[in-house]
This record gives structure tokens, C-alpha cells and sequence, in this order.
């Protein structure tokens, strides 16, 4: 079976409403229809351009007040999906939940369903500035063309929690980032090519660009779409399907065929997968 999915260098900029966030996911979205695509990725932290809207003295609205758009940011986002029959992998959006605030990945399905994934790993910021507390499990989920996982940025960083994911049946990963120097940007980029090999998967990710000129933290973004494939000879020699300029406000869109990953894992010039030793280290 074969796909295509689409990446979003989405360009953060302020705003000074809910509509005009609208008016550049559509945007997005429409244009991604244009190649004929069945899922669209936007990235991690894309919602906290809802922030920069701001209050009565033009200061940006504090993190905590991200959950009140989460009604109309999943309404946008379902709607898109079941008018144009796509899953879209809508970046992340902070959720209020018992535990606290959740840095939260949700795939809208085109049957109108909608699914979650909280961050499991979350960085320095997230907790110490943004008082934010992980997720407490792993999911996988089910679609039309096959089983796949949302991992956020820093996750695709823990190679234990991908080896879960592929065990428990995902052919693709999908990971929305958000990293803000060259530093964070290659991390997150080598961590997805190494995930790739080890489980001979795919990996679609991409970035926040542009900036946030009144939100603490989103001031610098440094981001590029990639498309990610195992290296070995039914791929392309550097493992990347397709990628984007860095910084640009683009989106990019290649074909996965979830067939090939079984054939490399059986008979691939290297068998990562098979020959993984559970009886030293297991996959959970």
C-alpha cells in the first residue's frame, strides 16, 4: 500500500484574531490538496500563535490560556478533515487536563474521530517555564492506510519509546517540532534518521519557522520538513524522500510504500528489525 503524505513549514507570525490562524491553516491544508496528499503533519506548538492575539494592552496571553481555543481549534481542524477526506496530524495544542497542561499531538480522522498523544518527554522549558507534565502512555493508532504514531520532538530523541511503537504495529511516525536554534534542529533531524534505521520505519516530521515577536519563547524558530525512509536500496541513498528549504514558509509531500518496509525487514541489505535481541533488551 501506498500514500502520500504532506509536511507544514508552518510560518508563525502574529495575529490579531482566531480567523486570520483559520485563514493559514486552509491555506495550508488546500495547498497540500493540490498533490493529492492523504495525510497533512503541521508541527509542534503551532496553536501558540493564538497567543500572540493578546489582551486589552496588546501583551500576548500567558501559556495557560492556550486550552480556551482548543473548542475551536478542534473544530477547525475535524471540519478540514471530513470536508477533504484527509487525516491531519494537527502539530500540537496545549490541553488543561488533572494532571495539568499537556503539550498534546492530535490526529483528526476523515470519519470525524479524533485521537491524542500526549509528549512523554518534555524539555527544560516545558516544565520549569510552561509548567507542563507529560503524558503517561503510548499509542498507536489505525487508519485506512495503515497503523502509525505521533512522537513530538524531543520523544523521536528516546530510541526505546519508537522501538515500542514500531512493536506495537507503526509503520510511520509522525513527529511534529518546534526547535528554535540549529542545535535543537539537528538533534531532532539526526534522532529521526537513526529511528528510521533501527526500525526500519518511516518518519515524517517537520518544524515551526517564522516568529513570534510577543510570546516569550517562540520568539526564533529554525525548522525544515523531511520525509524519512530506511536506508537501503528500495530508497533513496540518504534516507529522505523529500525535504524543504530550512526556514521556509512551504510545505513538502512524498509517496510512502508501507509494503517495502515488510520486504527490507525480511530481506534488506541489513535486517535491523528482525535481527533486534529481545532476549537482551526488550521492546517494553
Amino acid at each position: 500500500m501506498t500514500f502520500r503524505a504532506a509536511a507544514v513549514q508552518y510560518e508563525l507570525k502574529d495575529i490579531s484574531s482566531f480567523s486570520e490562524f483559520r485563514h493559514q491553516v486552509i491555506h495550508y491544508v488546500k495547498n497540500a490538496l493540490e498533490y493529492g496528499v492523504q495525510f497533512v503533519l503541521f508541527p509542534e506548538f503551532m496553536t501558540t500563535q493564538l497567543l500572540s492575539i493578546g489582551d486589552e494592552s496588546n501583551e500576548a496571553f500567558p501559556i495557560a490560556r492556550l486550552p480556551e481555543f482548543t473548542e475551536a481549534y478542534t473544530t477547525l481542524m475535524s471540519g478540514l478533515a471530513q470536508q477533504y477526506d484527509l487525516y491531519i496530524i494537527g502539530g500540537t495544542h496545549i490541553v488543561q487536563t488533572g494532571s495539568g497542561l499537556r503539550n498534546t499531538a492530535f490526529l483528526f480522522h476523515p470519519d470525524g474521530r479524533i485521537d491524542t498523544q500526549a509528549k512523554l518527554h518534555l524539555t527544560p522549558t516545558e516544565v520549569e517555564e510552561w509548567n507542563m507534565t507529560p503524558g503517561d502512555g503510548l499509542e498507536v493508532f489505525d487508519t485506512r492506510y495503515g497503523t502509525i504514531a505521533m512522537l513530538t520532538c524531543y520523544d523521536i530523541e528516546f530510541p526505546e519509546i519508537v522501538r515500542m511503537a514500531r512493536a506495537k504495529g507503526a509503520d510511520v511516525i509522525f513527529c511534529p517540532s518546534c526547535t528554535d536554534d540549529r542545535h535543537g534542529f539537528y538533534r531532532v533531524r539526526y534522532c529521526c534518521h537513526a529511528r528510521a534505521v533501527e526500525n526500519q520505519v518511516y518518519i515524517v516530521t517537520t518544524g515551526t519557522v517564522g516568529s513570534l515577536r510577543k510570546v516569550d519563547f517562540m520568539r526564533a524558530n529554525y525548522g525544515q520538513a523531511a520525509i524519512i525512509s530506511p536506508n537501503d536500496i528500495p530508497f533513496p541513498p540518504a534516507g529522505i524522500i523529500a525535504q524543504g528549504e530550512i526556514n521556509g514558509d512551504m510545505l513538502v509531500a512524498g509517496d510512502l510504500n508501507v509494503d517495502l518496509l515488510e520486504k527490507v525487514r525480511q530481506g534488506g541489505s541489513v535486517t535491523t528489525w528482525r535481527d533486534r535481541r529481545t532476549d537482551l533488551y526488550p521492546d517494553w
